[in-house]
């Protein structure tokens, strides 16, 4: 893993591609896995798009995002059937070709017999040309990597296997560090507009309300994000003087 300057963020989005996911049939656990793999080792997930098997979609969302972003986390399609076209739209995306990859195949192998690698299964060892392979020590089936674009399975637990796999060899920024500071039954309204002329002042943090109910009412807790130690204990003290003020003046 390799870490940039301060000054230069790197950034990802997710592509999450499968019908099955738009219909609500199957609720993705992807999203939250990279999101919090992203954040761990310094990296700025900026976006998320969801979108149905048709290859014309999944191409122009590929070139969108992969020109965007450092880097393009796929999920799904790259499965035995007929609707998993996610390898083809990569190779297409990216103008390369597309065959059973020797290597590809060699994986499957060690977990089907020759004679039970039929048509289907084969679809998993076809891979873009030029593309590096990320392996799967759940069920074999590999991921690959081409360019930018890191694509990984739909199934939540290989896509973990493959996210830790690939990790490693990804470029990282600064980690983002982050405070947490609870509002309690403080309402949004009061603090909202003084919470506000705080996030203007400390321009290089990202400062957020998030309310949440319990079993005693709303509660709401503002959370203080930023590159810098120094600038985020600035504004984290600013948000407590306000806070602190403001709880003074309902008990006075």
């Amino acid at each position: 893993m390799t870490e940039t300057s301060e000054a230069a963020a790197v950034t990802a989005a997710v592509l999450v591609i499968g019908d099955e996911i738009l219909s609500g049939r199957t609720k993705d656990k992807n999203i939250g896995t990279i999101a919090d793999y992203c954040t761990a080792i310094g990296i700025d997930l900026k976006e998320v798009r969801i979108v149905p098997d048709e290859a014309d979609r999944i191409v122009a969302a590929i070139d969108a995002l992969r020109g965007a972003y450092t880097y393009l986390f796929t999920t799904g399609g790259i499965g035995p059937t007929h609707d998993d076209i996610t390898a083809d739209c990569v190779a297409a995306a990216f103008g390369v070709s597309i065959d059973v990859d020797p290597r590809a195949k060699a994986m499957l192998l060690e977990r089907h017999k020759p004679e039970d690698l039929n048509e289907a299964r084969l679809r998993m060892a076809r891979i873009p040309a030029g593309a590096d392979l990320i392996t799967n020590p759940i069920s074999k089936a590999p991921g690959f990597r081409i360019g930018n674009v890191i694509v990984m399975a739909g199934v939540p637990g290989i896509m973990q296997a493959m996210l830790d796999n690939v990790g490693p060899t990804l470029v990282t920024g600064a980690k983002v560090l982050s405070e947490t500071i609870e509002a309690g039954n403080l309402p949004e309204g009061t603090y909202a507009g003084g919470l506000a002329a705080i996030a203007k002042a400390h321009a290089t943090v990202s400062i957020g309300s998030y309310p949440s109910m319990t079993p005693n009412g709303f509660a709401n807790r503002i959370v203080v994000r930023g590159r810098d130690a120094a600038a985020l204990a600035a504004a984290r003290a600013d948000v407590d003087a306000l806070l602190d003020g403001l709880r003074g003046g309902m008990s006075g």
